[in-house]
């Protein structure tokens, strides 16, 4: 189900992760060439994020 990305903050390891509307937090990586997010680098380019959907995907306990 798509839900909003509401902010950012870093994981443990200092990768960015979007917080969305539902309470959970998506990994939002830069990875090239398997993903192209060059966006996440930035905080213009998250800012620019805020709002976007996401699917979420919680997984099972």
């Amino acid at each position: 189900m798509n839900r909003q990305i509401t902010g950012f903050h870093k994981d443990e390891i200092g990768d960015w992760r979007a917080d969305l509307e539902c309470g959970h937090r998506q990994h939002v990586r830069h990875n090239p060439p398997l993903i192209s997010r060059s966006w996440v680098l930035s905080e213009e380019g998250r800012a620019s994020r805020i709002g976007f959907e996401l699917d979420c995907k919680p997984q099972s306990t």
